[in-house]
């Protein structure tokens, strides 16, 4: 499925206006990497993954996992907006009348190919689904987007190893570098840069790409697909909070809703993007 680079830019901006409204009325909620991945999230549901929203266990599908499962106000958005289920549900973010929940979750969202929230865990889930790809002899790719700051979790880099041994081609993975965790700076809470030498080291094809750029996002996953006998590794430079100027590079925006006057302001700056992007 190939999309013109304007309806990939508006789905976007109604991706971050909708996860907005979804924070806000439940209270609760991870709005800055969500921003920052948002654009990541549009480009693989509608331009790069091969998925059909009416028939979303289909066995040849490409496979998703939100290894940062935190951030379903990016994810959620964008599977409603590509037809698994509609916009409407939305509202319900985080209720107990509605099915979907704060984390990734597989049972009872459809599009959703595995529950995450544990950070570190969902690159092992991905690299266990490329693997069976590759013993079942099936076409598939996986994709999974990790951020920044999960990447200090021991079992990321097994899993990186893993994924280098059996040199799982069929796997792209993405790095939301945005700098920012939920105590401040990676690069003070725990370096892990530099992620291109290390990776590499480890046995991976590194592609560094602009993670707000939708040409470029296009032209680096293009490039993965084209890899032979390892990984791909996406290094995506982005910013946390992406959209909204008060919540830009600011750590204290990982986990939290905004009160009504931050939500307007929120609001207003996010539907001019869009209004903009729809030509209004």
């Amino acid at each position: 499925m190939k999309t013109d680079l304007r309806t990939l830019e508006t789905v976007a901006a109604k991706g971050r206006l909708l996860g907005l409204d979804m924070v806000y009325h439940c209270a609760s909620g991870h709005l800055g990497g969500s921003f920052s991945a948002m654009d990541i999230l549009t480009v693989l549901y509608f331009d790069v993954m091969k998925v059909d929203p009416q028939n979303p266990t289909d066995p040849d599908r490409d496979r998703f996992v939100l290894s940062k499962g935190h951030c379903t106000p990016a994810l959620y958005p964008i599977l409603a907006q590509r037809g698994y289920f509609p916009e409407e549900e939305l509202n319900l973010f985080r209720s107990i009348d509605g099915h979907l929940s704060g984390h990734a979750e597989m049972h009872h969202v459809k599009g959703v190919d595995m529950s995450t929230g544990s950070l570190g865990q969902g690159i092992s889930a991905a690299v266990g689904m490329a693997l069976a790809g590759k013993m079942d002899r099936k076409d598939y790719r996986v994709y999974t987007v990790l951020g920044d700051g999960e990447v200090e979790e021991g079992q990321v880099w097994e899993a990186f190893m893993s994924a280098a041994k059996y040199q799982l081609d069929n796997l792209c993975a993405v790095i939301d570098v945005n700098g920012l965790q939920i105590d401040g700076k990676t690069a003070d809470v725990m370096p892990t840069e530099p992620l291109d030498q290390k990776l590499e080291a480890f046995g991976w094809h590194v592609i560094p790409v602009d993670g707000h750029d939708f040409a470029a996002l296009e032209a680096a996953f293009a490039q993965a697909a084209q890899v032979k006998g390892k990984p791909t590794m996406l290094l995506a430079k982005t910013v946390k909070g992406k959209g909204v100027s008060f919540m830009e590079n600011q750590a204290g925006w990982h986990g939290k809703a905004p009160n009504a006057e931050q939500y307007e302001k929120a609001r207003q700056e996010l539907a001019a993007a869009l209004a903009e992007k729809e030509g209004k």
